[in-house]
C-alpha cells in the first residue's frame, strides 16, 4: 500500500474512532456497536447496489443512468434480475443517501429504518439468498430505548449516526463508488471490530480475533497452494479468519467459497455482514447459525481443504452425558470424548474429521490441552499415533483482547511425508504495541519459514520423532522439545577465578591488620 494510502487509512481510523466514541453517548461501546456497524452496512449495501445498476445500465447504453433518483415505481422493473444477482433489493427512496438526506424532517425516522431494514431482508425472501439476509438487521433496533428514552431523542441519535457514517470518506478521490471503496469499507469494519473487541473485555476475544493471528493461521494452511476449493471455520465469530484468505489468496481464489458456524447470534449477524462488507456474494458463503459441537449444519460439504479456527477455550459441552456422541464419525475414532467442562479437544476432533485428504487445519488451543492427562490424553494419543499432528507453534502472550494467556496452534494434517511432530517456540516473537503484544510482519515471516523448512533451529525449531512423544506420555507442550536460549552472561571462568584470588589476598590483609588491632587493644587493657 502506498505511502498516501497509508496516511488516508490512518486517518479514516482516527475518524471512525472519535465518531464512534461521541456518537454513543451514554450508551455501552459493546451495545452500540450493533448500530454503528449495521449502518456501516446499510451504507455499503446501498452504494454498492447502486453501483451495480448503473454499471448495467451504462453497459446497455443509458450513459446518464442513475439509479438513485429513480422513482421507487420506476425501479420496480429490475428488482428480480438484481435479486437473482446480489440477493436483495432495495427502493431508490430506501437507499441509505437518500434516507439521510430526508432523516432530519423525518419524525418517524425510528419507523421508516425500521420498515427500509425488514424491506431488505424481505427482498430475499423466497430466492437462494434468503437464509443469508434472514434477521440480519435483527441487532439493529431502532426503536430501542438504547438509544434515547423518547422518540424525539431516538431519531435525534439515528440522525446523527446516519449523518456520520455518511460522511466517512469511503469513496475513491472522485468520489465514486469502487474496488477502492470496497477496500476501505471492509477495512472499516474490521478496525471498527477491533476497536469494540479491546474495549469488551473478556467478551471481546470471543467474537474477534487479530488480524495477524488471522492471517498467520491462513498462511499455514495454504503452503505450497495458490487455490482453495473451500475453507471453513466452525467457531466463526466474526468471520475475520475466514477473510483472511481473500488478503492471502487474492479474490476468486476460494473457489466454492466460504462455510462458517456460530454459536452467538449477534455475532452471526456480524460474520454476514463481514461477507457482504468484503464483497463476497451470497452465493459465495454459507454462514450458518447453532452448536457445532452438537448440531454441525456443514454435513453435506465436507471435507474442506482448509480450516482456521479459533474456538472458545475450555468451555463446557454435553460429552458423556449425551450417549450419541460417543458414536458420532467425528468423535468416536479417538475411543474418548472431551471431558464435560473443556471442549477444546471436542473441536480438534471435529476439525480433523472434516478436514479434506490433502488439507491443512490450523487452530488456536488453550495450552491445556498440550499436557492435561485423562480423556485429552488419550485423545492426543490418537492424534500422535495416527500421524495427524503437523505441527505445534507457541504463541505469545497477551496477543488477545480479553486474555493474556499464552496459546498455541496446533496443525493437523491428514497426509504427511513423515513420522514427526515440528515444534516452534514462538512465545517471544512479538512486539508491544500499546497494551498487548503483536505479531509483526518479520514475526509471521519468521514463523512461516521455520514452519515451512521443518528443521532444526536452534532454541526456536524441532522436529521430533512421533515415538519420541510417545514415550513422553505424549505430552505436546512446545517447552518439553525446544530448549531455551540461555540469556545469561557468559562467565569469564579465568578472570571470575583471579578475582576471587584478589578477594582471598585481601580477605588475607585485614584479618592481619584486624588481629594487630586487638592484641593492641589486648596489650592496652592489660597495664
Amino acid at each position: 500500500m502506498s505511502n498516501n494510502k497509508e496516511i488516508e487509512r490512518a486517518e479514516l481510523h482516527k475518524t471512525i474512532w472519535r465518531i464512534a466514541n461521541d456518537l454513543r453517548g451514554s450508551v455501552d461501546g459493546w451495545d452500540f456497536k450493533t448500530y454503528v456497524l449495521g449502518m456501516l452496512f446499510y451504507r455499503f449495501i446501498s452504494e454498492n447496489l447502486i453501483h451495480y445498476i448503473n454499471q448495467q445500465e451504462r453497459k446497455a447504453g443509458n450513459a446518464d443512468f442513475d439509479y438513485a433518483a429513480l422513482s421507487d415505481e420506476d425501479a420496480e422493473f429490475g428488482r428480480d434480475t438484481t435479486v437473482q444477482e446480489k440477493g436483495f433489493y432495495i427502493l431508490p427512496s430506501q437507499l441509505f443517501g437518500n434516507v439521510r438526506v430526508r432523516a432530519r424532517h423525518d419524525a418517524n425516522l425510528n419507523e421508516t429504518l425500521s420498515q427500509i431494514f425488514a424491506g431488505i431482508e424481505a427482498s430475499a425472501a423466497g430466492a437462494d439468498s434468503e437464509d443469508d439476509f434472514r434477521g440480519l438487521f435483527d441487532d439493529l433496533d431502532a426503536n430501542s430505548s438504547k438509544l434515547g428514552p423518547t422518540i424525539a431523542k431516538r431519531n435525534e441519535k439515528l440522525v446523527k449516526l446516519l449523518d456520520a457514517i455518511g460522511d466517512l470518506p469511503l469513496s475513491d478521490s472522485g468520489g465514486a463508488f469502487s474496488d477502492y471503496s470496497i477496500d476501505l469499507f471492509g477495512d472499516a469494519y474490521e478496525f471498527l471490530m477491533q476497536m469494540y473487541a479491546s474495549t469488551a473485555g473478556k467478551s471481546g476475544g470471543e467474537f474477534y480475533t487479530p488480524q495477524e493471528v488471522s492471517e498467520l493461521l491462513a498462511r499455514i494452511t495454504v503452503v505450497g497452494k495458490t487455490e482453495l476449493n473451500k475453507v471453513y471455520d466452525p467457531a466463526c465469530g466474526s468471520g475475520s479468519l475466514l477473510l483472511n484468505f481473500v488478503k492471502v489468496l487474492g479474490p476468486d481464489k476460494v473457489r466454492q467459497g466460504f462455510y462458517g458456524q456460530e454459536i452467538n447470534l449477534t455475532t452471526f449477524n456480524l460474520c454476514r455482514i463481514n461477507m457482504f462488507l468484503h464483497d463476497v456474494n451470497y452465493e459465495k458463503f454459507n454462514i450458518a447459525h447453532g452448536d457445532t459441537l452438537t448440531d454441525p449444519v456443514h454435513w453435506d460439504d465436507e471435507p474442506f481443504e482448509a480450516i482456521v479456527s479459533n474456538p472458545p477455550y475450555s468451555i463446557k459441552w454435553d460429552g458423556d452425558a449425551n450417549p450419541l456422541l460417543i458414536n458420532d464419525p467425528r468423535f468416536a475414532p479417538a475411543g474418548v470424548l472431551a471431558p464435560k467442562s473443556k471442549a477444546d479437544l471436542a473441536f480438534t476432533m471435529h476439525i480433523l474429521s472434516w478436514l479434506a485428504v490433502n488439507g491443512t487445519a490450523a487452530i488456536v488451543e488453550f495450552p491445556g490441552v498440550l499436557y492435561r492427562g485423562g480423556a485429552e490424553q488419550k485423545i492426543r494419543q490418537y492424534l500422535v499415533d495416527n500421524n495427524h499432528v503437523d505441527a505445534v507453534i507457541q504463541l505469545p502472550a497477551d496477543l488477545f483482547f480479553g486474555t493474556t494467556i499464552a496459546t498455541c496452534i496446533i496443525v493437523l494434517k491428514k497426509s504427511k511425508s513423515d513420522n514427526a511432530t515440528l515444534f516452534i517456540d514462538a512465545g517471544s516473537t512479538c512486539a508491544r504495541v500499546g497494551n498487548k503484544n503483536k505479531l509483526q510482519p518479520g514475526h509471521l515471516q519468521q514463523i512461516l519459514q521455520a514452519y515451512e523448512s521443518r528443521k532444526d533451529i536452534d532454541h526456536f525449531a524441532r522436529l521430533v520423532d512421533n515415538a519420541d512423544i510417545a514415550a513422553n506420555g505424549y505430552n505436546i507442550a512446545v517447552s518439553s522439545y525446544v530448549e531455551q536460549a540461555d540469556t545469561r552472561e557468559a562467565i569469564d571462568i579465568r578472570a571470575l577465578n583471579a578475582e576471587i584470588g584478589r578477594i582471598v589476598v585481601r580477605q588475607t590483609e585485614l584479618r592481619k591488620q584486624i588481629d594487630a588491632i586487638v592484641t593492641d587493644l589486648e596489650s592496652g587493657g592489660a597495664t
